[in-house]
């Protein structure tokens, strides 16, 4: 299970449903296909962001709640493990394939819980140069209502469940959650399992953050840890490993053409990924793209660059 460069195929068919964009989302019917992880933690695929429900003698609780147009079919899912009500929602992030569902959620009576600087987002316009796009503020009972700075944990249906705040990574409001006695690790969209990973500029993301999360999630796991990818297959250990590995070796690759005083232009025709593109740069991130999202990071530019199409090419 734990090899991270899977086959373009296998990808393909792991991650057609969790890449959508939301307009695409509208009235289709998802296949979301649940994973028993241990007897009270269950990881659903379906399309947006990674779900972990757990359920118990304590009720329901929910990481992530993907996307907003998607959200009574996520329930019928969810009702499926178990029929009892949905108690609280740790969102690992502020974008809208994980936080899509709070509202309808929240105004059911759950609790929704994220870090501070997701409730600060939320509450106003968000722009992306990535998407070209601005994000308006979300309505009330879509966010959150208990927030923390560093770490969170409840005590629910026999174990404690710890969200670890990590910094600066794919936002600046990621966190990873750790089911202790299930021996769980829900990574956010800190991992990205067979494809380049996302990283938000614009949301406060960089690559150094990054690889202390993947780093941070290393540290927690062991051996027999079944981590949950933001998007992509069920991993291990060894698989968040070798993603940790490609990190750094890609953000050292990017600082050694920063070392030569290359433009980001010529970075890029540089290919410092090409090692891996052909297996992970296929998918939804391109090559070029994980390049802006180094070379910004490393020469503090908080924000994505759009290039003119002649830019990224050589003559």
């Amino acid at each position: 299970m734990h090899n991270f460069q899977f086959s373009v195929a296998v990808i393909f068919a792991a991650l057609a449903v969790s890449i959508t964009p939301v307009a695409l989302a509208q009235d289709q019917a998802v296949e979301y296909i649940p994973t028993t992880l241990s007897p009270t933690v269950t990881m659903i695929k379906g399309r947006g962001g990674n779900i972990a429900v757990s359920s118990g003698e304590d009720g329901v609780f929910i990481i992530d709640d993907q996307l907003e147009p998607l959200t009574d079919q996520l329930l019928a899912s969810i009702r499926s493990i178990s029929d009892q009500p949905i108690r609280f929602v740790i969102n690992t992030h502020y974008h809208g394939d994980h936080v899509g569902g709070n509202e309808k959620i929240g105004k059911a009576g759950a609790v929704i819980i994220a870090h501070d600087n997701i409730r600060e987002r939320m509450t106003t316009d968000q722009l992306s140069n990535f998407f070209g796009e601005t994000t308006p503020a979300w309505p009330k009972d879509s966010l959150p209502v208990v927030t923390f700075n560093d770490q969170v944990t409840l005590h629910l249906n026999g174990e404690a469940v710890t969200a670890y705040h990590v910094p600066r990574g794919h936002t600046d409001g990621d966190s990873i959650v750790y089911f202790s006695a299930s021996n769980v690790l829900h990574m956010g969209d800190i991992f990205f399992n067979g494809l380049y990973p996302f990283i938000d500029l614009d949301g406060g993301g960089t690559i150094q953050g990054m690889i202390a999360a993947a780093g941070t999630g290393v540290g927690i796991a062991n051996e027999e840890t079944r981590i949950i990818a933001g998007h992509g297959p069920l991993s291990d250990r060894a698989g968040l490993l070798e993603y940790h590995a490609f990190l750094i070796k890609a953000r050292d690759n990017v600082q050694a053409l920063i070392d030569r005083d290359m433009s980001l232009q010529q970075a890029i025709a540089a290919k410092p990924t090409a090692q891996w593109d052909d297996i992970l740069g296929k998918i939804w991130i391109t090559p070029e793209q994980l390049v802006i999202f180094i070379y910004n990071s490393l020469t503090g530019v908080d924000h994505f660059t759009v290039l003119e199409p002649a830019a990224t090419t050589t003559e």
